[in-house]
């Protein structure tokens, strides 16, 4: 058998998962090229970063080393342009602006998604993303930075609006943002010689569905809202932003708000990739099989965010775009690619949820593992464990800086070495740099 090469485009938690499954493939081993394109060298353990935002954890432990973790793979840093499925080959271009391709016997596209923008006046402008780790490391500055000028300033009124934070988007990202991040300001206002006599930092959460974590269990969304309440943020259902400026944001209520921290999580959508394969989509998503090909191409598989993967347990349904079921689509990926060089069977993809998590900071958190709904010091407990045993690695070092975290006061300086205009809302851009992450959570 002579050897072929497997191309793997986007190393979120489906193409990260699906690499390695290739890699430990005994059948595969020599016979096999595993190649990875991606724009950085780490896979981004995405569920923990508002840890990195509010200080709790250095950004090097929720980025896992491609290299270090998969040593046999060939990886490429880039971004992919174009997708040749007649040639067979991936155009991409390199982390220093160059261009290049590579050829393919079989492709697994997995390249996650992108912030999910909305025509409303100002958002890109002046609105915080969040979906990787340029975007965690700017507002953990820009928190600091604001917390430090209110502090500098002899106006009450840029002092309030300075520690005025809006969070836009009540689903997970923006619940534990909200949620960690007033655990953070409070803390850097007890140590501020002048603040901590003031009135306390003011965070908004706003979501125009009902309830926070609409699309989770009830008594998650209860406990979530009951804990966020009592830590001090204002929920804002049924509430939205309308505009925003430099100065602040006007609420659909009318409502205006002075503030200069916008943080944008309203939620996420394929990447523009997939549009340009120029197959099927459903929702920006590229249709395929049961068993993860795309329907004319048995060359070319999907999973992840990028794919409308058939929901077996909800027939007529596609699987949420959750970590949990990209994580599980990579291995069902790798072993249909085996089975379609002759090494076992292929099977269509079907997973049940095993339950969620959501960390709201310190010893609390709302958890249903298996159904079991769970809140305050066990659900903390519960959803700490899952993250430390969903990691591909620096479990260790993780669990050290929790500990340190729960017993020394936490460190809070500008780093100082991120422009806004390097995190940039608007992914859509030609000349802007776009992330490439698959899912959002690991225990969802």
């Amino acid at each position: 058998m002579s050897r072929f090469r497997v191309l793997v485009v986007g190393a979120g938690f489906a193409g990260y998962e699906a690499a390695r499954a290739l890699l430990r493939h005994r059948g595969l081993r020599g016979h096999v090229e595993v190649a990875v394109i991606n724009p950085t060298d780490y896979f981004l353990y995405v569920p923990l970063l508002p840890q990195v935002s509010t200080g709790v954890l250095d950004p090097r432990r929720v980025a896992v080393s491609l290299p270090g973790t998969l040593p046999q793979a060939r990886l490429v840093l880039g971004e992919a342009g174009r997708i040749d499925l007649q040639g067979r080959t991936v155009s991409y271009t390199d982390a220093e602006g160059g261009t290049g391709s590579m050829s393919y016997d079989r492709l697994v596209l997995t390249v996650g998604s992108v912030n999910r923008l909305l025509p409303i006046p100002g958002v890109a402008e002046h609105a915080h993303g969040y979906r990787g780790m340029p975007e965690a490391l700017y507002l953990r500055d820009h928190i600091t930075r604001q917390i430090e000028l209110a502090g500098a300033t002899d106006d009450p009124r840029e002092c309030t609006a300075r520690c005025t934070y809006v969070v836009v988007g009540a689903g997970y990202t923006g619940t534990e943002v909200a949620a960690q991040g007033k655990l953070f300001t409070d803390a850097l206002v007890r140590r501020h010689r002048v603040l901590r006599y003031r009135d306390p930092p003011r965070w908004l959460l706003l979501d125009i569905a009902d309830r926070v974590l609409p699309e989770l269990d009830p008594h998650l969304s209860r406990t979530a809202d009951r804990v966020l309440r009592r830590r001090g943020v204002e929920v804002r259902t049924g509430q939205t932003v309308t505009e925003a400026t430099a100065d602040g944001v006007v609420l659909s209520t009318g409502e205006s708000v002075a503030t200069r921290s916008l943080v944008w999580c309203v939620g996420v959508r394929p990447d523009p990739l997939v549009d340009r394969v120029g197959l099927r989509t459903i929702k920006g998503r590229l249709v395929v099989e049961p068993d993860l090909t795309v329907p004319g191409h048995p060359e070319v598989f999907a999973a992840g965010d990028a794919a409308a993967v058939p929901d077996a347990t909800r027939p007529g349904s596609c699987t949420p775009m959750t970590a949990q079921h990209a994580t599980r689509q990579g291995k069902t990926l790798a072993r249909n690619v085996a089975a379609s060089f002759g090494y076992g069977k292929a099977r269509p993809y079907k997973h049940h949820d095993l339950g969620f998590v959501v960390d709201l900071g310190g010893t609390q958190a709302a958890a249903n593992p298996l159904g079991v709904p769970l809140s305050g010091i066990a659900a903390g407990a519960v959803t700490r464990g899952y993250h430390l045993w969903a990691m591909p690695a620096n479990r260790t070092r993780v669990a050290t800086e929790w500990f340190l975290d729960a017993v020394l006061p936490r460190q809070a300086v500008q780093l100082g070495f991120v422009r806004s205009s390097a995190v940039p809302l608007d992914t859509e851009s030609p000349e802007l740099p776009r992330t490439q992450h698959a899912g959002r959570r690991p225990g969802s």
